[in-house]
């Protein structure tokens, strides 16, 4: 029997998986379809919260801490995989910012690289951008993964593990419970016994409907988002861009991201040509040559909504070996390895990198 089962296969249940295959210890994953196809696939992939500046502090320190982890971590999967997460820091622009002053004064806060500088600094960094713009603010140091790539990256490195039980095309219904333990989860295929295992539940956007089976009220519900790729040629777009909410992410082929939606419409991921529009005539405003471009790909995906976008990370209450990681919201791969790592931290009574108490789930939770 495994010393921890993880019931879902995004980013999150990945990297908590390899970090505790690291330590030493046998880890079985539950993915109800194939690792990391829901909303670790669907986003961007920008390594930072949008506006930084207009997050509360417990997202703030997961997310700077996340931003220096992952050079190293892409360094280490194409080294181990040789899959590319093709991680590239080349800075963001952001053009029309309404609360300019607050986004300095942040910066200058927490001692982040973030500066108003003009239009020939911000034509010369980005040729191709809105004309007419009087400037920008300029962060330097923010990067972006391509997260299709860092998922089967992570993917086949828990593949090749000794320690990891990777079980794919296996939804979890429901969990059974004695007195103060989960002792098996209940699958399509049959149940799993779990009873001397700690099981670790990060099932993005379904988390609370697997934990509302054992009277746990989490407050995390699906937000789709929706977003275009163009298939543009190299170099049309240096890095990524930001403007009035909307973006665009360049990819090393050249292929130009543009997102994203904020929709709460339950469990749905169809695609809407309102949305598609919109994201077009987003994008073209931002980069207008965009215009000259063929839309390749455009899909949904379900983000973990939840109060002021602060994730759940910790033990359950009322429960000997029940945890929880999810309700990221819009930043799950932003700070996936900061959250990971804090709850194996706590799992394996380490010394925790950050405080772990804004984080901590607590008896009664609602939305």
């Amino acid at each position: 029997m495994s010393d921890f089962l993880i019931v879902g296969g995004g980013v999150i249940g990945m990297m908590t998986a390899l970090q505790l295959a690291d330590a030493g210890h046998a880890v079985t994953l539950l993915e109800r379809g194939e690792c990391g196809r829901e909303a670790s696939w669907a986003g961007g992939g920008i390594v930072s919260p949008l506006y930084p500046w207009r997050y509360s502090a417990p997202v703030s320190n997961l997310s700077r801490w996340s931003e220096g982890f992952y050079p190293e971590l892409a360094l280490r999967l194409l080294e181990e995989t040789g899959i590319d997460p093709e991680y590239r820091q080349k800075g963001l622009l952001y053009l029309r910012v309404d609360d300019e002053p607050q986004a300095l004064a942040w910066a200058r806060e927490v001692g982040k690289p973030l500066e108003r500088v003009g239009p020939d600094f911000l034509y010369a960094k980005e040729a191709n951008a809105a004309p007419g713009c009087d400037g920008a603010l300029w962060m330097p140091t923010l990067g972006s993964i391509r997260n299709p790539r860092l998922i089967k990256a992570l993917r086949t490195r828990l593949v090749a593990m000794r320690r990891v039980t990777l079980k794919e095309g296996m939804e979890v219904t429901g969990l059974q419970r004695q007195g103060s333990r989960i002792t098996g989860v209940e699958t399509a295929t049959g149940s799993v016994s779990c009873e001397r295992s700690q099981v670790i539940v990060c099932g993005g956007a379904w988390a609370a409907q697997l934990l509302a089976g054992v009277g746990i009220n989490l407050p995390v519900r699906p937000i789709k988002g929706q977003m275009i790729l163009f298939k543009a040629p190299q170099g049309l777009v240096q890095r990524v861009v930001l403007m009035d909410g909307r973006y665009v992410i360049p990819r090393g082929d050249g292929r130009v991201l543009a997102g994203s939606t904020l929709e709460d419409v339950g469990f749905d991921k169809t695609t809407t040509d309102d949305a598609r529009d919109s994201l077009w005539h987003s994008a073209v405003r931002i980069v207008p040559r965009l215009a000259d471009c063929e839309v390749e790909h455009h899909w949904a995906g379900l983000r973990p909504g939840s109060p002021k976008g602060v994730p759940f990370i910790g033990a359950l209450p009322g429960f000997d070996n029940l945890h929880v990681n999810a309700g990221h919201y819009r930043n799950g791969l932003v700070l996936a390895p900061a959250s990971t790592r804090l709850l194996v931290d706590q799992l394996l009574k380490r010394e925790p990198i950050i405080d772990p108490e804004p984080y901590r789930p607590t008896e009664a939770l609602s939305w």
